[in-house]
């Protein structure tokens, strides 16, 4: 189902993903600093989460600017919690590469404002922790103020998130962490020797079953 978001004074492009079923939970899903919402990855995840019963809203959000994007991104959660159409009792914020700085950013803000449970967590997909070959700067100031479940799918070979750096950072955090290594990927999950097909349904499995079990404890 295409829609058109409001945001200002013009409108974010998104595509909702609807199971067949009522959901309860949904997803939140963008793009990194290239590309939009119709990205393979993306595409390839929101399909999987929707015949698994959870609902995914895309969205592209154009613009190289970090606070733009989490504007952007904090938008798309307003409107979601506000849906009539969907009643949801909670969502995960989702994206790759810089779309998941945005999301971090976004829960901090958020988290900061309102004593809420509606945000369930955050899937970081190739989180940029730092630029490639400038490990002294980390992009880790909102990570570690999160206190909502976390999960990272990142390549063991990601340029732009050294595998040691990545497990420092996680063990500062206060929340709840997983931390899934793609073996021998790059920071666009590609891997020498496998189809992206396999690459995403890794990345798919891992994502849907980590959301099934964080629904699973906040139920009890």
């Amino acid at each position: 189902v295409k829609v058109k978001i409001p945001f200002g004074n013009k409108y974010l492009d998104a595509i909702f993903s609807v199971p067949e079923k009522k959901s309860t939970h949904g997803v939140i899903l963008t793009h990194g600093a290239g590309g939009d919402m119709n990205f393979p990855h993306l595409v390839s995840l929101a399909a999987c989460l929707a015949s698994h019963g959870v609902l995914c809203l895309r969205f592209t959000c154009k613009g190289l600017n970090i606070t733009y994007r989490t504007k952007a991104f904090k938008a798309v959660v307003e409107y979601l919690k506000l849906s009539d159409d969907y009643k949801l009792s909670g969502v995960f914020l989702a994206a790759r590469s810089m779309g998941s700085r945005a999301a971090a950013s976004v829960i901090r803000l958020l988290c900061q404002e309102e004593e809420d449970d509606f945000i369930q967590g955050l899937i970081c997909l190739s989180y940029p922790l730092h630029r490639p070959k400038l490990q002294s700067k980390l992009r880790d100031e909102d990570l570690l103020f999160i206190r909502c479940p976390v999960l990272f799918v990142s390549g063991s070979a990601d340029e732009m998130c050294e595998k040691q750096l990545l497990e420092g950072v996680a063990s500062k955090m206060k929340a709840p962490k997983k931390i899934h290594w793609i073996d021998k990927a790059n920071h666009g999950m590609a891997v020498k020797g496998r189809t992206t097909d396999d690459v995403m349904e890794e990345i798919n499995t891992e994502v849907f079953s980590w959301i099934r079990e964080t629904i699973e404890v906040e139920d009890k």
